[in-house]
C-alpha cells in the first residue's frame, strides 16, 4: 500500500509550563485554605446567614429615655435610662435622670407603698450616681430633690421627714457652692424652703432660677408650687400652665392645675384638666386610674355623686387590685348616702377581701373580666379617711344580732392608738363608739333595739386626687 503526499515526521515535543496559570493556582490554593481555616475558626461566617441584630449604645438608650419622658411616658423613659446605666455603669448621668424621673413618677402612684417603693428606687440611683461622682453639682443637686420627696410626711414620721430635709439642703447647698450658675440646684433648693416653711427664702432662689432659665419644666413647677403653698392660686395656675408649654404630655402638671380650680370651686375648669390628663394616657396607652380619680372627686365636690361613682368604677377596670381605688369608692358611696355600698368597698380597701368580693364591690363579669384579692391597706395619712369612714357606716347601720359594732371598735382602736391627739379624729371615733356602747347597753336591758338616728360623719380630709 503506497501512501501518496508528504511523508509523516516524527519528532520529539516540549512541553512549555505557562508561568500564569501557575501563579493563579497557587492563589486559588491558598485562598481556599484561608476560607476553611476562617470558617472552622469561626473568623468566617458563611454566606446568607441572617444580618446581625446592631448593637444599642448608651447614647441611643440616654435619648430615647429623654424623648419618652418628653413624651410623658414616664415607665418607658425609667426603663430606657436603666439599660443606659447598665450599659456604662461608670457614667452618672444616666443613673442622675433615673432618679429625677423615678421621682417625678411617684406622684402618680395611688398607694402610699407604691410611692414608697418608687422614691426608694429613686434613691438608690442618685446614690450610685454620688458614689461614682461625689463632686458633681448635677448629681448632688437631683439627690437633694429626691430627697426632699422622700421626707413626705404622708410616707414617714415627722423625726424622719426632718432629718430628710436637713440632708437635702445641705445637698442643695453644696450643688451650689461647687456651681453657683446650676439653675436646677437653685429650684430644687427653693422647693426644700418651701417644705421647711421658709417661705421668703424660697421666694427669692426660685425667683433667681426663673431669671437664669425660664425654659426649664422643674423651674416652672417649684415657682407654682410655691404660690400655691402661699395660697397665690391665680399665680400658681399661671405657672403650672407656663410648665405644661414646655412638657405638655406630663400629666401631673395638669392634674395639678385641675386640683387648684377644684379647690376654688371653679369645677368645670377642673374637669377639664382632668380630662386632658385621661386624654393624654389614653393616647399614649398608659393605663393610669389617677385622672378618673380626680374627675371623680370633683364630681364628688360638686355633689354629683353618680358620675363621680361611675369615674372610680372606670379607675377600677385599669387597677382592679388597687384597694386605695376600692376606699375612694367607698368614700363616694358614704357621700352619696349609699351606706349599704360603701361597707364592702371599704372593707376591701382596710381588711382586704377575696376575688369574688372585689368582683362584686366593681361589680364586674367573672367569666370575662380579672378576678383579683384585695390586700388591704395598713393605717396611714393618706388611708385615714377610709377608716373613720368606715368604723362610722358600721357603727351607724349596726343592728341586733350583726358583727357591725365589733369590727368598728376593731376600726376605733387603731385609729384612737396613734390619733389620739388629733380632736377631729378623736370626735369621730367618740361618735362611733357612744353608738356602740348605747346598742350594748340596750341590749343588756332587753329593752327593744331603738338605734338612734344620727347624720354619719362626713370626711374631713380627701385624697389629693
Amino acid at each position: 500500500m503506497y501512501l501518496h503526499g508528504k511523508d509523516p515526521t516524527f519528532r520529539k515535543t516540549r512541553n512549555k509550563s505557562n508561568p500564569y496559570i501557575i501563579l493563579v493556582l497557587v492563589l486559588l490554593i491558598v485562598f481556599t485554605f484561608t476560607i476553611i481555616s476562617g470558617l472552622l475558626k469561626g473568623d468566617v461566617q458563611p454566606l446568607f446567614l441572617p444580618t446581625p441584630t446592631p448593637t444599642r449604645t448608651t447614647n441611643s438608650f440616654f435619648i430615647e429615655g429623654e424623648t419618652q419622658f418628653s413624651a410623658g411616658n414616664l415607665d418607658a423613659a425609667i426603663d430606657a435610662f436603666k439599660k443606659a446605666a447598665e450599659l456604662d455603669p461608670q457614667n452618672p448621668d444616666p443613673l442622675i435622670e433615673l432618679a429625677r424621673i423615678q421621682t417625678y413618677s411617684s406622684a402618680l402612684l395611688t398607694t402610699d407603698a407604691e410611692r414608697t417603693q418608687r422614691l426608694g428606687e429613686a434613691m438608690e440611683s442618685i446614690d450610685q450616681a454620688k458614689k461614682l461622682a461625689p463632686t458633681s453639682s448635677e448629681v448632688l443637686a437631683v439627690r437633694s430633690f429626691v430627697l426632699d420627696w422622700n421626707s413626705n410626711t404622708l410616707l414617714v414620721d415627722d423625726e424622719t421627714s426632718e432629718d430628710l430635709l436637713n440632708q437635702a439642703e445641705a445637698e442643695a447647698l453644696l450643688a451650689l457652692q461647687i456651681d453657683s450658675t446650676n439653675t436646677l440646684a437653685l429650684a430644687y433648693y427653693a422647693e426644700i424652703l418651701v417644705d421647711q416653711t421658709k417661705w421668703n427664702q424660697a421666694q427669692q432662689y426660685i425667683q433667681q432660677a426663673v431669671e437664669r432659665n425660664p425654659d426649664l419644666m422643674d423651674v416652672h413647677r417649684i415657682q407654682a408650687y410655691t404660690y400655691e403653698t402661699l395660697g397665690e392660686y391665680n399665680l400658681a395656675i399661671q405657672e403650672y400652665k407656663q410648665a405644661i408649654e414646655i412638657m405638655p404630655n406630663y400629666t401631673y402638671l395638669h392634674i395639678a392645675v385641675g386640683r387648684i380650680y377644684r379647690h376654688l370651686q371653679l369645677y368645670d375648669q377642673a374637669l377639664e384638666y382632668f380630662a386632658r390628663a385621661a386624654n393624654l394616657n389614653e393616647q399614649l396607652g398608659i393605663i393610669d386610674p389617677i385622672p378618673y380619680l380626680a374627675i371623680a372627686n370633683t364630681y364628688a365636690q360638686d355633689g354629683e355623686f353618680f358620675a363621680a361613682a361611675l369615674n372610680v368604677e372606670r379607675a377600677l377596670e385599669f387597677t382592679p387590685a388597687n384597694p386605695d381605688v376600692y376606699g375612694q369608692l367607698g368614700v363616694i358611696y358614704h357621700k352619696s348616702r349609699n351606706y349599704e355600698g360603701a361597707i364592702p368597698a371599704l372593707q376591701c380597701a382596710i381588711e382586704g377581701c377575696d376575688a369574688q368580693q372585689s368582683c362584686e364591690v366593681r361589680q364586674c363579669d367573672p367569666e370575662n373580666d380579672p378576678m383579683s384579692a384585695i390586700e388591704g391597706l395598713p393605717l396611714t395619712g393618706s388611708t385615714i379617711v377610709y377608716y373613720f369612714t368606715y368604723g362610722s357606716v358600721l357603727s351607724g347601720l349596726h343592728r341586733e344580732g350583726d358583727d357591725y359594732c365589733d369590727r368598728a371598735m376593731g376600726i376605733f382602736d387603731q385609729l384612737r392608738s396613734i390619733y389620739a391627739d388629733d380632736p377631729s379624729i378623736m370626735s369621730i371615733v367618740r361618735a362611733g363608739e357612744d353608738i356602740c356602747t348605747y346598742t350594748e347597753e340596750t341590749d343588756v336591758e332587753k329593752t327593744p333595739t331603738v338605734t338612734p338616728t344620727i347624720e354619719l360623719v362626713t370626711p374631713t380630709a380627701t385624697p389629693e386626687n
